[in-house]
């Protein structure tokens, strides 16, 4: 018997992984919708509402944050990754985008098991990250400043995927970079 979730499509393939990263304010969310625009079939899957998901006993991250805070966080990209697994088996391209640096990069494309993923970076400057961060309603920084986080992507976080300065980029031409340049992190042929 097929899998019910394509069982009524039989031209269904399996379909693929972008994990969207960069600091807070570098662009994630609009590129991401962007990207997922671009393509046929696709979701755009938002790590952040994951967070937003816990009401009771939320632990917010920060400069030096708690082991409980740390464990949300994995937990929630636990969840998207899974999510995203999910619309890919049903056929789609699932577009992750959330913070997510350091040693934190290795371990969520661990557990994303859709091949092909590709990891995208977005890594402006923080001095254009600081003005895109002035002229948004949403206010991210609090207990961070954009260079505290900017040190941790460019000092701590795996050179994983495309990097890409989107400084002087449109959205536009950010997705066009992707779609041209971007290359799976692993082999979907698992050699």
């Amino acid at each position: 018997m097929g899998d019910p979730a394509t069982a009524d499509r039989p031209d269904t393939a399996p379909g693929a992984v972008y994990l969207i990263t960069g600091i807070q304010a570098a662009g994630k969310s609009t590129v991401a919708q962007a990207l997922a625009q671009r393509l046929p079939r696709s979701a755009h899957v938002h790590g952040d509402v994951f967070r937003r998901f816990v009401i009771g006993g939320r632990a917010e991250m920060c400069a030096t944050p708690s082991a409980e805070a740390l464990r949300q966080l994995e937990l929630r990209h636990h969840l998207a990754a899974s999510v995203a697994d999910e619309y890919a088996r049903a056929g789609f391209t699932a577009i992750v985008q959330d913070v997510v640096l350091g040693e934190l990069l290795p371990w969520m494309i661990d557990r994303i098991r859709t091949d092909p993923l590709y990891v995208i970076v977005l890594s402006p400057r923080p001095a254009a990250v600081a003005a895109r961060e002035a002229g948004r309603a949403k206010k991210a920084y609090g207990t961070f400043t954009v260079e505290q986080l900017d040190e941790v992507l460019h000092a701590e976080t795996p050179a994983i995927g495309l990097w890409l300065d989107t400084t002087d980029l449109t959205v536009d031409q950010t997705v066009d970079e992707i779609l041209r340049r971007a290359e799976p992190v692993r082999d979907p042929s698992g050699a």
